[in-house]
């Protein structure tokens, strides 16, 4: 990942910036850069993955039809004012095809100095404007200055893999940033800068929405089946290319499988696979070995103990700044076995699983009650996965200097899964995840026995003994009556247990007054029948059934 912030105003201090912009120094610890344009400010902190010596470094400044290179001093971040420009940007994103993009801009008289897939952005907006956002296969944020017409601009992918957020300041100035900890000293309240968006001149204008359905797809299943799985290999095979080691997270389950087992049979030489769980009860270490031992990974575990799942939670609710249970849960894990992989291997780029739920199913969509309220419930959660899932895999990742892709985020591939007929998606087989199982049935790229496998909570999967020992430590930091007493003073997303509580409170220590970030609980909906349940796990729900063994 990298860090990108940008002040769109006159009334910050380049010290009080800079330090603002230190705060994701994680994010791209390699280096770091400031410039100053129209009495405003851009600066990134870069971790290299695409063109990697220095001409690669943002900001990027264009001029005619040509990138600038310019003069830094040597401060901590390197600084420099601009003043003979067109476009100034920044980018968190890797930028899907690129190259073919480059290959026509050049065509049209632009040069470039970098392998930098960002570095066609400024002249790609000179030719196109806003119309490019809707150009772009990526996964990105970005913001931006144009000179001739003193406009900024921002702008975020339409799942919101990369995250982005903004606020105003006491002055009326727009501040953007990577992450919330950049903002929390310089705007009154922020928010999600919202997916599929751009800014200009104040305006927020949808460019993309992934979960909007205009027409469903008519054609047969055999159709759908090879459609899912030609797009899903599709989306893998992209994500493979960097210049800088890919390794993968590998639980065990249908997701994270398939992503490993389809770039296991793309690439020429074994994968790196990691895999991670409690030393008395994981449940998917021996899964993940299953798949790592069929497709002849490089394979990896993490053991972890009680003690490392306590030590972990003020620095994970630190990191992903949410108070939500489920997505603290799951962190837990993923944000211990990405400390492991960054501080034992040079891998750098990490493939991960998210995103299938929200478009297939999870355990508590079986309970839907009508193919319509089935496919509410997905756009519902599309639209708000960058809280929740998306967020978990983007911190728990880039706090430990890597970057993560996502292969079911893909474009193409979550607008044709969502346009599937509702009822055909639906769980009446028998089985969650049917259509995704079967498109890959043939395939032969993972053990038959994961294929077809029961899903388990992530947070479950990792040991069942990590959400009980979480459980014990909030119910032993709260009397019955602290916890009421406490619990009443939040009148947004308010506490409904002591761990709630708990994490809300460690929340307010970061982030202080800003809860209306995330929307609320990320909950099953408690509206259906089976489904009104007061602890967000599936391990509640009476069909988890053999997911747990």
């Amino acid at each position: 990942m990298c860090s990108i912030m940008g002040y769109c105003g006159t009334s910050c201090d380049l010290n009080d910036f800079s330090s603002a912009l230190s705060k994701t120094k994680t994010r791209g610890p390699d280096l770091s850069r400031v410039i100053e344009i129209n009495n405003g400010f851009l600066g990134f902190n870069r971790l290299s993955i695409m063109g990697l010596n220095d001409n690669g470094m943002q900001p990027f400044v264009n001029k005619g039809n040509e990138t600038l290179l310019y003069e830094v001093n040597d401060a901590s971040p390197a600084f420099a004012k601009i003043d003979d420009y067109d476009i100034a940007l920044v980018c968190n994103g890797e930028i899907y095809g690129f190259r073919s993009l480059k290959e026509d801009l050049i065509k049209k008289g632009y040069k470039f100095v970098s392998d930098s897939d960002c570095e066609i952005l400024p002249a790609l907006y000179k030719e196109h404007g806003v119309k490019m956002f809707r150009m772009l296969d990526a996964e990105f944020a970005l913001i931006l200055y144009d000179k001739q017409s003193e406009s900024y601009v921002a702008a975020r992918d339409p799942i919101g893999i990369r995250p982005l957020y903004y606020g105003v300041s006491s002055s009326g100035d727009y501040v953007f940033a990577s992450e919330p900890k950049n903002l929390v000293d310089m705007v009154d309240e922020i928010k999600p800068f919202p997916p599929g968006y751009y800014y200009k001149d104040g305006e927020f204008t949808c460019y993309r929405d992934l979960s909007k359905v205009s027409e469903f797809h008519s054609e047969d299943m055999e159709e759908i089946y090879k459609n899912i799985h030609d797009l899903l290999v599709k989306g893998v095979d992209k994500r493979l290319d960097s210049d800088s080691p890919v390794g993968f997270l590998l639980s065990g389950g249908l997701d994270s499988s398939l992503v490993c087992g389809i770039a296991a049979a793309l690439l020429d030489e074994p994968i790196e696979t990691w895999a991670i769980g409690m030393e008395e009860d994981a449940i998917d270490l021996k899964y993940a070995k299953e798949v790592a031992d069929f497709i002849g990974s490089n394979h990896h575990e993490i053991i972890i103990t009680k003690q490392d799942v306590i030590d972990a939670l003020d620095p994970v609710i630190k990191a992903l700044a949410t108070y939500d249970i489920t997505t603290i849960r799951a962190s837990i894990g993923m944000y211990l076995l990405c400390k492991a992989i960054h501080e034992q291997s040079d891998n750098k780029v990490i493939l991960t699983g998210e995103i299938s739920d929200e478009i297939f199913g999870y355990k508590y969509t079986d309970f839907a009650p009508s193919a319509e309220e089935f496919q509410k419930e997905s756009v519902k959660r599309i639209k708000e996965i960058h809280m929740y899932d998306v967020l978990r895999a983007d911190r728990c990742i880039s706090v430990n200097s890597l970057e993560a892709r996502v292969p079911f985020g893909d474009h193409d591939f979550v607008s044709y899964c969502m346009s599937i007929k509702p009822d055909i998606k639906m769980n009446t087989y028998g089985k969650g995840k049917y259509l995704l199982r079967k498109a890959f049935e043939d395939d032969d790229i993972i053990p038959e026995s994961i294929l077809w496998r029961e899903k388990a909570a992530f947070s479950d999967a990792v040991g069942h003994s990590l959400k009980d020992d979480l459980e014990e430590l909030a119910l032993n930091s709260y009397t019955d009556e602290e916890y009421e007493a406490k619990r009443s003073k939040y009148t947004h997303a308010t506490p409904f247990t002591k761990e709630s509580l708990l994490y809300r409170e460690i929340f307010e220590k970061y982030y202080g007054g800003q809860s209306e970030m995330v929307t609320d609980f990320w909950m099953p909906n408690r509206s259906w029948e089976g489904c009104d349940v007061n602890d967000p796990s599936a391990r509640v729900l009476s069909n988890y059934g053999d997911s747990g063994v």
